[in-house]
């Protein structure tokens, strides 16, 4: 098979998008915790008194983002291989 077959194939476009995705489904979860922390260490730094309730609702929604990455990623990960 000669080079220009292979860069027209629909096979080596969908696994170049499902990589693509999946790496930008990480990314995009690293940046949301990062600003889910700064949010809440600043909301901390300006009410110690309620911490505790930030450090509860920071955790839940970085479980959140976690988890809708996480079916990103699978889902450019299957867009690779089916």
């Amino acid at each position: 098979m000669d080079l220009l077959n292979v860069l027209l194939s629909t096979t080596a476009w969908a696994n170049a998008g499902g990589a693509l995705g999946a790496g930008l489904a990480a990314i995009g979860a690293g940046i949301g915790i990062g600003q889910i922390g700064k949010g809440a260490v600043e909301s901390i730094a300006r009410q110690p008194e309620a911490a505790n309730d930030i450090r509860a609702n920071m955790i839940l929604t970085a479980a959140f983002v976690e988890g809708v990455a996480l079916f990103a990623v699978i889902a450019g990960i299957l867009a690779m291989f089916v």
